[in-house]
């Protein structure tokens, strides 16, 4: 068990589902929790919890920082940003395509991370130290025939992660993603009994809510940690890549000798 007493959190996407788990979570571990939600819905989680509310649209850059901003003049400092906020696909990409709904993916699963992240950054930079969790998905390091877009704004937030956290850590910050299987949410909605009746496994949201704590203490960055049934979360063992940045074969030339002309 984690004790957050005394930190502060910003949560987005509190309103409901994993983000609230994790918004309730962190306060009973001590944590001040500010939760950041479009729907309004987050006033009555954060007055559960004794935290407080603010009215985030996460598809806007001044929006996030604002959110961070709340914590910081609230409490003085923001020790985690849990950047959860995200909406669920489903259709056929190939045979019917939906630039609207698109956009709509993009602009909640891919640039609220891209603007949370960089929110939460321009605080810890000037403090020194914090944790960044990121909400992807089991199809952010899979193929989903199912639901096509969701899974490439999934992979590109797990990209993005992957990318950012080494340059980061020398400032003092972690930034991991968690990536559930099917979870008990709005996103799923009425396709959790279907899921279930052919075997599926559902999660809870607490269930996150466990893996979010488990991470926070490993001290870990920059992975992808499957949250998944019988088991704890672990990390992604992701392929080596191929040597791009040198060619064994190429030996290099020799620096010409030049002598000095008396």
């Amino acid at each position: 068990m984690i004790d957050l007493t005394g930190q502060v959190a910003v949560v987005t996407g509190a309103a409901s589902g994993i983000g609230a788990a994790v918004a309730r979570r962190f306060a009973s571990r001590g944590a001040h929790v500010v939760v950041a939600d479009v729907d309004p819905a987050g006033k009555d989680v954060a007055d559960a919890i004794n935290g407080v509310f603010v009215h985030t649209d996460v598809t806007g850059l001044d929006d996030n920082h604002a959110a961070m901003a709340v914590a910081v003049d609230r409490f003085g400092r923001l020790d985690v940003a849990v950047l959860n906020a995200g909406i669920g696909e489903t259709g056929a990409y190939v045979d019917n395509f939906d630039l609207e709904r698109y956009r709509n993916i993009v602009a909640v699963n891919l640039d609220g991370v891209v603007y949370g992240t960089k929110a939460a950054l321009d605080v810890f930079k000037t403090q020194g130290s914090g944790s960044i969790l990121v909400m992807s998905s089991l199809s952010g390091v899979s193929a989903s025939p199912f639901n096509p877009l969701y899974a490439a704004s999934k992979h590109a937030v797990v990209g993005l992660v992957r990318s950012v956290a080494p340059t980061v850590a020398e400032r003092g910050v972690t930034l991991n993603a968690l990536c559930p299987t099917f979870i008990d949410t709005p996103i799923l909605g009425d396709a959790v009994p279907y899921l279930r009746s052919v075997g599926m496994a559902v999660l809870s949201p607490e269930h996150v809510a466990d893996a979010a704590e488990s991470v926070l203490t490993s001290g870990s960055t920059g992975q992808a940690w499957l949250v998944v049934p019988h088991t704890d979360p672990f990390p992604f063992a992701f392929p080596q890549p191929p040597e791009l940045m040198s060619d064994p074969a190429h030996q290099a030339t020799p620096a010409l000798q030049t002598t000095e002309v008396q």
